[in-house]
């Protein structure tokens, strides 16, 4: 049986082939220290664990539910949204939950993509972003971001491109992978840009509670409605991803457009899920506190641990990774890596798996715990040499 065509330029998720390098090397004995995935090894709160699990006596938790998700849970990301980003929102048509904001993606290259239209896509930047678009039959025309204008868009750049056919933006601020946080001015800039073209803007905002004090939200600028989408996600604020819960934000109109596919593709959310993901919605300070704190420590740790490896990197950034340069002259960046993992057994990222922009670099996750983190020092001799550089 021949594969369709649209899966001729996608190819299997990296951390999905590579993992199963991980995996089998761990199989073998060999204690490998992952620092290559965002997946993060610390537990909800024990009232999302709760929540959940006090829902499933009720008469409701076990048949299928809404394609819209309960009420609740679409009020609760309402307030959520209010309350954090100063956004306010009609819970009855501008908030669908989805099952992770990976669904989103699809669900919106599907909903609004055809055939050769072309999608802007930054690099580097999260792959699925491509991949989606060329599932839907659209071709993708990568924007370059660089570290020298603090990874965000290049405006002038971008209008010197053929737009003509470009129909959807992706952009993404705390920026993955670089941690860049964004800014209000950009933002402004990217919805004037967007109503010039007439352009749909989807901004995928994950990481804006990680380590990071000014929460942004595309929504924050007038007139962004018109011209955009803004996906979230439970999956690193609230230690959730295995839950997946996210949903998608906009005008009724937008999206309504994307429920016609997800309600052709799922049958709704787990009853226990959203009634845990309300309780995480509703989260006090201290729980960003705590999480933060976590972090914070670590990402002290992982410095280290870069400049161990001769890498620099900037420490004013937020989100779950840190993002380092290689040495000058250092190998490619997949070549660096592979040597680190069958050489020290420690998984790091290539940052070219996010584009080609992505040579030269490294990523660190921070979902691992501090002991780790020290080991990994340790497997690399430098320990000594850190303690007299950071005293």
């Amino acid at each position: 049986m021949i594969a369709a065509k649209r899966l001729g330029g996608v190819t299997e998720y990296y951390f999905s082939a590579k993992l199963k390098e991980v995996r089998q090397m761990m199989a073998e004995g060999k204690k490998v220290i992952n620092m290559g995935i965002g997946s993060p090894d610390l537990p909800p709160s024990m009232a999302v664990i709760e929540a959940m699990n006090n829902a499933m006596p009720d008469v409701l938790a076990h048949q299928y539910q809404s394609y819209q998700g309960l009420p609740e849970l679409r009020e609760a990301m309402c307030n959520f949204y209010q309350e954090h980003f100063g956004v306010s929102l009609d819970s009855t048509n501008e908030i669908l939950p989805l099952m992770g904001s990976k669904e989103g993606i699809a669900h919106i290259s599907l909903a609004f993509l055809n055939e050769g239209d072309r999608v802007l896509v930054p690099n580097p930047g999260y792959p699925t972003y491509a991949a989606a678009a060329k599932l839907a039959g659209a071709d993708v025309l990568h924007y370059e971001l660089s570290e020298v204008n603090d990874w965000e868009p290049d405006f002038d750049a971008l209008e010197q491109m053929d737009l003509s056919k470009v129909k959807m933006i992706w952009t993404g601020y705390p920026h993955m992978p670089t941690g860049a946080k964004g800014s209000r001015l950009m933002f402004e800039k990217l919805v004037a840009f967007a109503k010039r073209h007439n352009i749909l803007i989807v901004n995928d905002n994950p990481y804006s509670f990680v380590l990071n004090e000014e929460h942004l939200s595309v929504f924050q600028v007038e007139g962004a409605k018109e011209v955009a989408l803004e996906l979230n996600s439970l999956s690193k604020t609230f230690n959730m991803a295995g839950w997946r819960v996210g949903m998608v934000l906009g005008n009724k109109d937008l999206v309504a457009t994307v429920l016609k596919v997800k309600s052709n593709m799922d049958s709704g959310m787990f009853y226990g899920i959203q009634k845990g993901a309300i309780a995480a919605l509703n989260s006090g300070e201290e729980w960003f506190d705590k999480l933060n704190d976590t972090y914070f420590k670590r990402r002290k740790l992982v410095f280290e641990l870069a400049y161990a490896l001769g890498c620099t990197y900037d420490t004013d950034v937020s989100g779950l990774f840190v993002w380092a340069k290689l040495p000058e002259g250092s190998a490619s960046a997949e070549a660096y890596v592979d040597k680190i993992l069958h050489e020290s057994h420690i998984f790091i990222t290539p940052g070219t798996v996010f584009g080609s922009a992505g040579e030269g670099y490294i990523r660190f996750s921070l979902c691992v715990p501090e002991a780790q983190i020290i080991e990994a020092l340790h497997r690399l001799e430098k320990v000594e040499q850190l303690i007299v550089k950071f005293a």
